[in-house]
């Protein structure tokens, strides 16, 4: 991941931080891990509309939504992930390069 991409991380994680919100610094951790699930959620309901699995809405999302729902898991995990780690850019690359070493790649 580009280093660009994490300085606009951490932009986004200091505004959240400074947002006024009077959660505890553990709730704070907790609510930005569990906004992930929030935003597969929207994931879902863009596949589902993409699909017109839900007969009452129908065909209401296209693939470019879907698309954007998922950058906006990514940043989202990346937030949090920053929020529970020092060094979220380190973590990342290291996972991503265990995965990677493990199928041999």
């Amino acid at each position: 991941m580009e280093a660009n991409a994490w300085a606009s991380i951490e932009k986004i994680r200091h505004w959240l931080d400074d947002d006024g919100n009077t959660a505890s610094e553990r709730d704070r951790l907790l609510l930005r891990v569990l906004k992930i699930g929030e935003e597969y959620g929207e994931v879902s309901e863009a596949v589902h509309g993409v699909l017109g699995a839900n007969p009452r809405k129908g065909a209401s999302h296209t693939w470019e939504d879907v698309q954007k729902e998922l950058c906006d898991v990514v940043v989202t995990t990346m937030v949090a992930l920053a929020t529970v780690t020092p060094d979220a850019q380190k973590t990342l690359d290291d996972r991503l390069r265990h995965l990677v070493e493990r199928v041999g790649l």
